[in-house]
C-alpha cells in the first residue's frame, strides 16, 4: 500500500495542523516524519536547549500516535540524502509539509520538491504559522508593507475568525500508517540533556499583559516565544483564545507576521541591517563588554533588570 508521508518542521503538534489534517483527509495511510537536519545541528553545542525542547515535545507526539497504532519516524542526516533514501526504497504517493518562510527552509524545499517530482511523487506545503502569509497582507500597489501600522490596520481589516479556525483529525485517526518506528534517546542522536528548561505557556495572565510586560521585575510575559517558533501551539488555537483578552497581544501576534513577511522579502536582514545606514555602526566588539551584558551587570539599571529577568 502505498503510503503518504507527513514531514513535520516547526508545526510540533497534531491538533490544529493544517499540513497534516489535508494529508489524513487525502489519503487512509499517512506516516509522520521529522528530520534531525545535519546542515543545523552540526553548528550547536551538545546540551542545545532547543532541541532538547524539540526532542521532549516529539515524543509526546510519539506517545500520541503510539495510541492509536502508529509512531513517529526520526531521521537524521540532510534532508536531501534522507529523502532520497526513501524515494528509493519505499513506495511513496506523497509528501506533506508546511509552509516555512525563512530561506534555508525555502531553498531546502525546493530541493525537496525537485526530487519528488523526478520520482513522480507529490510534494504538498500549506499555509499553517501564520494567519496571513508572504502576500495576502500588502499595499494597494501590491508591494510589502515594510512600516508596521499600515500593515496591522490592513491585517485586521482582513482578519475574519470564520476564516480561520483550529482544525481537528479526531475523526481521521484511522489514517495513520500502523508504524513502530524506534524513538532515539538524546543520546542516540548525539545530545545530552540540557540545564535550560523552556516554560509552559499561560494564557491566564495574558488580561494584564499589556499592564505588567515591560516590568522586568514582574512575571508578565507569555513564554510563548519558543511555543510559537517551534509550533507546539496553532497559531489559529491562540489567537481564537487570546482575540477577546487582550488587544495588546494581538498586536504582538502580528508584529510576528509582519516580520515574518520583511523576512520573506527582504532576506538580506539575515546578516544585513534592514536600513542600510545601520550596517555603518562601529561596534566596540570588547568581550568583556559583551560578557557584562549577558550577565546583567553593565551598570546600567533597566538594562541589566532587563538581562536578568531574560
Amino acid at each position: 500500500m502505498k503510503v503518504t508521508y507527513f514531514w513535520f518542521r516547526r508545526d510540533l503538534r497534531l491538533t490544529d495542523n493544517v499540513g497534516l489534517t489535508n494529508a489524513l483527509q487525502t489519503s487512509k495511510n499517512v506516516q509522520c516524519i521529522f528530520i534531525l537536519d545535519e546542515h543545523i545541528l552540526s553548528e550547536l553545542p551538545d546540551d542545545d536547549g532547543r532541541v532538547n525542547f524539540i526532542h521532549s515535545q516529539l515524543l509526546k507526539m510519539n506517545d500520541s500516535l503510539k495510541s492509536v497504532g502508529s509512531s513517529l519516524r526520526i531521521e537524521k542526516g540532510t534532508p536531501n540524502e534522507v529523502w532520497e533514501s526513501i524515494l528509493k526504497t519505499e513506495n511513496v504517493e506523497a509528501i506533506y509539509s508546511n509552509k516555512d518562510y525563512e530561506p534555508y527552509a525555502r531553498k531546502r524545499d525546493g530541493q525537496i520538491r525537485d526530487l519528488a517530482i523526478s520520482t513522480n511523487v507529490r510534494f504538498e506545503r500549506f499555509k499553517d504559522q501564520v494567519i496571513f502569509e508572504e502576500s495576502e497582507v500588502t499595499k494597494d500597489d501590491g508591494l510589502p508593507y515594510t512600516v508596521y501600522t499600515p500593515f496591522k490596520n490592513k491585517w485586521l481589516s482582513k482578519f475574519d475568525p470564520k476564516d480561520h479556525q483550529a482544525a481537528s483529525i479526531e475523526h481521521l485517526t484511522d489514517h495513520f500508517n500502523p508504524s513502530n518506528y524506534f524513538f532515539p534517546s538524546l543520546t542516540d542522536i548525539g545530545f545530552e540533556r540540557s540545564s535550560i528548561e523552556v516554560k509552559e505557556f499561560s494564557l491566564e495572565q495574558l488580561d494584564r499583559y499589556d499592564e505588567l510586560r515591560d516590568f522586568p521585575a514582574m512575571d508578565g510575559t507569555s513564554y510563548l516565544s519558543p511555543h510559537l517558533r517551534f509550533g507546539t501551539i496553532g497559531i489559529r488555537q491562540l489567537i481564537e483564545k487570546t482575540r477577546e483578552l487582550n488587544a495588546v497581544f494581538l498586536s504582538e501576534l502580528i508584529w510576528r507576521e509582519f516580520f515574518m513577511q520583511i523576512l520573506y522579502h527582504f532576506p538580506k536582514v539575515i546578516d544585513q541591517s534592514f536600513r542600510v545606514k545601520y550596517d555603518r555602526i562601529e561596534w566596540r566588539n570588547d568581550p568583556k563588554e559583551f560578557e557584562a551584558w549577558c550577565n546583567g551587570q553593565t551598570g546600567y539599571p533597566m538594562v541589566d533588570a532587563g538581562m536578568r529577568q531574560l
